[in-house]
């Protein structure tokens, strides 16, 4: 199965302020007794999204005009917390293909690499323009240039940071080391057959 190229993500994006914003507010725990990731994006920041009856709650991502956004954009240390790959799963189930943030917990960045989905450090003052350009135009499209590492909208350009083997990953198509290893089985079963200790 070859993978995509993710070359860049281009979209409207939304801004969902604050620092330290962790796995467990992106995804409550109890949402995650599932056998598949299938309808995780209905969970996402549910607890701040929605009050108790369900209905919803003052939240950015409830906001019309920020409907069909591609790109979240979020404070420092985003995905802190638990490791739960659910947090980045409920994150692609949403629509989301790409996060903006000032930085990334480790884990929870690794957890999206392997979804295709890029991870862009930016400064806090990049971060707070791009939140005033996106509060006066919802519409706004924004890009993130993986091969360029740098994120684009209207006339601004800003240089982010991105890991370099996950940005070479991205790009080449090799975003996925279980998918890669699935691909080769047949080279692994023939080298198991040649080894006296796997084949007996």
């Amino acid at each position: 199965m070859a993978l995509a190229k993710i070359t860049e993500v281009r979209g409207r994006a939304v801004h969902v302020p604050g620092d330290d914003i962790d796995t467990d507010r992106i995804i409550p725990a109890r949402f995650m007794k599932c056998i598949t990731f299938d309808g995780l994006g209905e969970y996402l920041f549910f607890d701040v999204r929605k009050h108790a009856d369900g209905s919803p709650k003052a939240h950015p991502l409830n906001e019309p005009q920020h409907a069909g956004a591609t790109i979240l954009v979020s404070g420092a240390n985003f995905g802190c917390g638990s490791s739960r790959e659910h947090a980045p799963q409920a994150i692609y189930r949403y629509g989301f293909r790409g996060v903006i943030a000032e930085s990334f917990a480790e884990i929870f960045f690794g957890n999206c690499t392997t979804l295709g989905i890029p991870c862009f450090s930016v400064s806090r003052a990049d971060r707070e323009a791009l939140a005033a350009a996106l509060a006066a135009d919802p519409k706004l499209e924004v890009v993130m240039d993986v091969a360029k590492v740098e994120v684009r909208y209207g006339s601004k350009v800003i240089k982010a940071t991105l890991r370099d083997s996950a940005q070479k990953g991205l790009v080449a198509g090799q975003w996925d080391p279980i998918g890669e290893l699935l691909d080769g089985a047949p080279a692994v079963a023939k080298v198991g057959k040649s080894l006296a200790y796997v084949a007996g």
